[in-house]
């Protein structure tokens, strides 16, 4: 387990990742629960003391715009539940791995190399994912 957490924070960051990336399938929402993953553990950056999955989810400023969508307040159902063990129990998926943030650009625009100074680390569908430079945030690379 990389994160401890309580089953509060387990339907918690569940509802994130859903209500995050539910049209991007389960990959799209591991790799959402990968970011928040790593914004617990990396305490380096804007994420500092940002130690438990609830001050991850409502981390302000620089938090998820999801906790606003209506998708976030409904109960997690049994497989988001079980999606959400799969990266608190360290199931990494590229390029999720050690992304700290991840932003979906306009419809049919390419990801920008960087965002808020930090290097692309890749695309999935509609979210680029976007990583520290080595030797910043030791903890998740």
């Amino acid at each position: 387990m990389l994160v401890k957490y309580t089953t509060k924070e387990l339907d918690l960051l569940a509802r994130l990742m859903r209500a995050e990336a539910v049209g991007e399938g389960d990959l799209g929402m591991l790799m959402v629960g990968n970011v928040a993953v790593n914004r617990a553990i990396a305490n380096c950056l804007t994420f500092k003391d940002i130690n438990s999955i609830t001050r991850v989810v409502y981390q302000s400023p620089g938090g998820f715009a999801g906790v606003t969508s209506n998708l976030f307040f409904s109960a997690a159902t049994t497989k988001e539940k079980e999606l959400a063990k799969r990266v608190l129990r360290g199931e990494y998926y590229y390029p999720a791995t050690n992304a700290l943030w991840f932003y979906a650009p306009s419809s049919g625009a390419n990801c920008v190399a960087l965002w808020y100074d930090q290097r692309l680390a890749g695309r999935y569908k509609a979210h680029c994912f976007y990583q520290p430079y080595a030797g910043i945030c030791e903890q998740i690379h």
